[in-house]
């Protein structure tokens, strides 16, 4: 038992060390001066996270053969275990393009997220959020709803005051996801009088949509905390 809490102390250190190299290269300067020892230690460490992969699928599966092989992959921190190693071999062994590596290289902050394995709040989160899925499925659709009939009311009001803006009611979705989200960047906006009425009125929905799924999982996280609490006692 020591020997697996020392092995996974040394893997989340291991973890905040990968998390500390990306950050530093991405500064220009220092990626090319040490651009040699950035490789190695990525290596070293897509390695070792590599066999701690294949070392959690054997203990899985000593544990209750192929369904525990199988509970562990689908798992979230099985997911984000491949994930954080996935990319790398993608590169080695698959000719894709430069800049969609890049891409995938944000996957080395799933990372940080081993980080939590036992950690008991991140659990409590991940069953709350288990709990009300078919809740924020519901709030999902409603929400694509609203901004696939924003999108659609907004390209009406507005195209022919702004044709180059409100072309098609595909490029008004961008208008209507960030109203919808009430972050409103300002880089689009109605000039109509009717456009900015629904403009307004939408912002006051927008309000709203954010806070239902936001208020579904804070009521149920609050709940799992509670019945955590109760069964302890």
């Amino acid at each position: 038992m020591n020997n697996f809490k020392r092995f996974d102390a040394f893997i989340y250190l291991l973890i905040i060390a990968n998390i500390l190299a990306m950050i530093l290269e991405s500064h220009h300067s220092i990626k090319i001066r040490f651009s040699v020892f950035f490789y190695y230690f990525e290596l070293i460490s897509i390695l070792i996270f590599s066999f701690e992969y294949c070392f959690r699928v054997y203990l899985s599966f000593k544990e209750n053969k192929w369904k525990g092989v199988v509970a562990y992959v689908f798992s979230f921190f099985g997911i984000i275990d491949l994930l954080s190693i996935l990319p790398f071999y993608i590169k080695q062994f698959v000719l894709i393009d430069g800049r969609f590596f890049r891409i995938l290289r944000l996957f080395r902050l799933s990372r940080i997220f081993k980080l939590g394995r036992e950690s008991k709040s991140l659990k409590l989160f991940i069953k709350a959020i288990s709990a009300v899925k078919n809740e924020l499925k519901f709030t999902l659709y409603l929400s694509l709803l609203c901004i696939l009939f924003s999108a659609s009311a907004i390209y009406f009001l507005e195209n022919e005051a702004q044709p180059e803006v409100f072309s098609s009611i595909t490029a008004s979705l961008w208008w209507a996801t960030v109203s919808l989200a009430t972050v409103g960047y300002g880089d689009v906006v109605p000039i109509t009088v009717w456009g900015k009425v629904f403009a307004g009125v939408i912002s006051l929905i927008g309000i709203g949509i954010v806070a239902v799924p936001t208020g579904i999982i804070s009521a149920s996280f609050v709940e799992e905390i509670h019945n955590f609490r109760k069964n302890k006692k």
